[in-house]
């Protein structure tokens, strides 16, 4: 039965709009299959989304402001900061490892922002990297805001590429990253002696 009511040319039924499904999705599921899962299965069934939502949070992690800097009369005077943990992870492996960072630094008239700190180191682990090429990049960081060459950084890292595979060990890599005044023998131990306490309440 007609609803009385004609239809006018060109009136078409809209379907709503479905958001497009993120890449990531596709190549969670297809792993899940290529290792004998069952990605419909109770348990996996959300798991390619939550995958996808992850990597995007992890790659695309926003530190905040990192830049800000104070004017200070404490030239010369080691400033450490110590004991900041992060999560990155493995390029060769795509696995992650924790590293403790400490960051040593020879003011030349200004200081940067306790926070900033942690923010930089952040800014650097959320990507694939070694160990090695984080701590020079939180280094070139430090010298370009706080502008002094005087620099060090210390990492202490725990590596999942280790310890779940190959030799399934844990273990701790150190790197250190020494520059201008700070490659100095005696400044090196003052900076290691303020900060040994943190290492070692990290377990290491």
């Amino acid at each position: 039965m007609s609803s009385g009511i004609d239809e006018l040319p060109g009136d078409e039924q809209i379907a709503p709009s479905v958001a497009p499904q993120d890449p990531l999705e596709t190549l969670a599921r297809q792993l899940l299959v290529e290792i004998g899962e069952d990605p419909e299965r109770e348990g996996l069934r959300d798991t390619p989304a939550r995958y996808a939502r992850w990597w995007r949070e992890f790659t695309q992690y926003a530190p905040g402001s990192t830049d800000t800097v104070f004017e200070s009369s404490c030239s010369g005077d080691l400033v450490a900061v110590s004991g900041i943990h992060v999560w990155s992870l493995c390029e060769h492996h795509l696995l992650p490892f924790s590293c403790r960072v400490t960051i040593g630094y020879l003011p030349r008239g200004q200081v940067l922002g306790l926070s900033k700190f942690a923010r930089i180191a952040h800014q650097h682990a959320h990507r694939l990297q070694s160990q090695e090429q984080f701590s020079q990049d939180v280094a070139d960081d430090i010298e370009k805001l706080t502008g002094s060459p005087d620099v060090a950084v210390i990492g202490k890292g725990e590596h999942l590429c280790m310890a779940m595979r190959g030799i399934r060990t844990p273990a701790t890599m150190t790197t250190a990253v020494w520059r201008g005044a700070l490659q100095d023998s005696a400044l090196r131990t003052e900076l290691l002696t303020l900060t040994s306490e943190s290492f070692r309440g990290a377990g290491f």
